[in-house]
């Protein structure tokens, strides 16, 4: 599966990781199928921001609300790595519920997108297009 994603996408995830550093920043994207249309960056409200993050869960609540009311769909979740790689972490392969959503994790100026399914994470490729 390609992800799509505008540039304007891709910017802001690298902007939020960057100015959440050295917390780790998070949020939802939102879209339809398997074109990332917006983020909303939320809060971390986990006690150790500098290492794990936990998305505001009014956030998602709002989110999961305007979706039903005709809005754009959850199609995952984003954090960054402040300190580490652009890939899965040992705490997110054991936190992450396996149903099949897509992650996209931002460590070094990079994003990497990934679907969490029974067998764990999948890499999946991406490219950026037109709004």
């Amino acid at each position: 599966m390609m992800i799509e994603l505008t540039s304007e996408v891709r910017e802001a995830l690298l902007a939020q990781a960057e100015l959440a550093h050295p917390r780790e920043c998070c949020g939802i994207m939102l879209g339809h199928g398997n074109r990332i249309a917006e983020i909303v960056a939320t809060d971390n409200v986990h006690p150790a921001p500098e290492t794990h993050f936990e998305i505001d869960p009014q956030a998602l609540v709002d989110c999961h609300r305007a979706a039903r009311g005709g809005g754009p769909e959850i199609l995952g979740y984003y954090h960054s790595h402040p300190n580490g790689l652009a890939r899965p972490s040992a705490t997110d392969m054991s936190m992450a519920a396996p149903d099949g959503s897509i992650w996209a994790i931002i460590a070094a100026g990079r994003v990497s997108f990934w679907r969490i399914g029974d067998a764990g994470f999948e890499a999946l490729p991406y490219e950026t297009c037109g709004r």
